[in-house]
């Protein structure tokens, strides 16, 4: 009985102590807000499920999976939130769309990569 009781607290005791859910580094959260904003901003339309949306329509369905991410630790990088949330839609499994004026329309996934590779890239 006394083996049971100590099994048990070690067990309460490690739950306790357990790190809590750690949020994307600040730098990926600037990366990730300014995927979202180059979406707004860009005049580009996206596509899911079939229907075109404008920027800002967009930019608050992203927010909405990508809130719902976070609350589920499933999101460490900017790569993991294109992945997870922006490129496919989670219901259909359809591929997101972007299309910009005077581009061919692409796949979302591609889109928010080039867009990430012009975020890091050093300014000047």
């Amino acid at each position: 009985m006394r083996k049971l009781c100590n099994l048990l607290l070690a067990v309460a005791l490690a739950a306790i102590a357990a790190p809590a859910s750690a949020a994307p580094s600040a730098a990926t959260q600037r990366e990730i807000n300014g995927l979202m904003q180059a979406l707004e901003s860009s005049g580009c339309r996206f596509q899911r499920n079939g229907t075109w949306y404008e920027g800002a329509a967009a930019r608050g369905h992203l927010q909405r999976k990508y809130d719902y991410l976070l609350k589920r630790d499933m999101v460490d990088n900017s790569e993991q939130f294109i992945d997870r949330a922006a490129s496919r839609s989670s219901m259909s499994g359809k591929a997101y769309r972007v299309s910009c004026a005077g581009v061919p329309e692409q796949d979302a996934s591609a889109w928010f990569l080039q867009q990430l590779r012009r975020l890091r890239a050093p300014a000047g």
